[in-house]
């Protein structure tokens, strides 16, 4: 498929989906996309800019949600209109779905709602891609049956995104065979390295996380064979206001996508 200008799937390359949690402010969102916009660039790896509008699943109601839907969404605009990137952002029910479509370039399903087919529906009716994140109780060969609600309203523009699947309480683990599994239904796959690695209300009255195995996660599920790669990241993660324990620290991101782009170019080496 084609988003924006970036192609997904097939032979074409790794596809990076990268930026804050959610959209904290305007000079957070146009300074994480404008750097990593120049180094995807530079390492020739085709960008899409993801920040969600607000957090509608947290741990604590305590906890923070978003500056306000319309903010975030001008926000979110501007990135792509000052930046020339697509834009990918969550969507949490079907009233939110056209106003978030006016933005978006692909609008993402949050993993608990993955089987939520009137969502899906309304997501794929407005033509966007839709981007399914694999709900933590899913098996991999079942997420072909949500893929295709979307595809039933006439869109094809489809991908499914890996992002762990829960292994006991407060516990995720990736089972690399499901990245092979869901390739087989011939949607473009994506692997989420950070959200894979949360420990869910592993902090009492938030999610936890071990982003100390980011790299290895990252570099196993490319070896694999993936489509696209999936990062959240902060210039500051310990400040960040969601996910505070999972995001990759800004800094990390270049040397990161370097190790990326030769393992998955040796891989396509191998399997050719």
């Amino acid at each position: 498929m084609t988003i924006g200008d970036v192609k997904v799937g097939d032979t074409n390359p790794l596809v990076i989906i990268a930026g804050p949690c959610v959209v904290e402010s305007r000079e957070l969102a146009l300074t994480v996309a404008r750097d990593a916009k120049e180094i995807t660039d530079r390492l020739g790896l085709p960008y899409i800019y993801k920040s969600s509008y607000k957090k509608a699943n947290r741990t604590s109601g305590k906890s923070f949600v978003g500056i306000g839907m319309e903010e975030a969404l001008k926000i979110l605009e501007e990135v792509k209109r000052e930046l020339d990137v697509p834009i990918l952002t969550d969507v949490h029910s079907e009233t939110e779905v056209e106003t978030a479509a006016q933005v978006a370039d692909v609008l993402q399903i949050p993993a608990f709602l993955c089987r939520q087919t009137e969502l899906l529906q309304a997501a794929g009716r407005t033509g966007k891609a839709v981007n399914i994140k694999k709900g933590q109780f899913m098996a991999p060969e079942d997420m072909c049956l949500q893929a295709e609600k979307v595809r039933e309203t006439g869109n094809s523009r489809v991908m499914l995104t890996e992002r762990g699947t829960t292994f006991g309480y407060h516990n995720l683990v990736v089972d690399m065979r499901s990245l092979v599994i869901m390739r087989q239904s011939g949607f473009p796959v994506i692997l989420d390295a950070t959200h894979s690695l949360q420990l869910p209300g592993g902090d009492k009255d938030r999610t936890g996380g071990q982003p100390e195995y980011i790299f290895p996660i990252t570099r196993a599920g490319v070896a694999v064979g993936i489509d696209g790669l999936f990062l959240e990241t902060h210039p500051d993660p310990a400040r960040a206001l969601s996910d505070a324990s999972t995001q990759l620290p800004f800094n990390l991101f270049e040397p990161l996508l370097e190790q990326v782009r030769r393992i998955d170019m040796l891989r396509r080496e191998i399997v050719k």
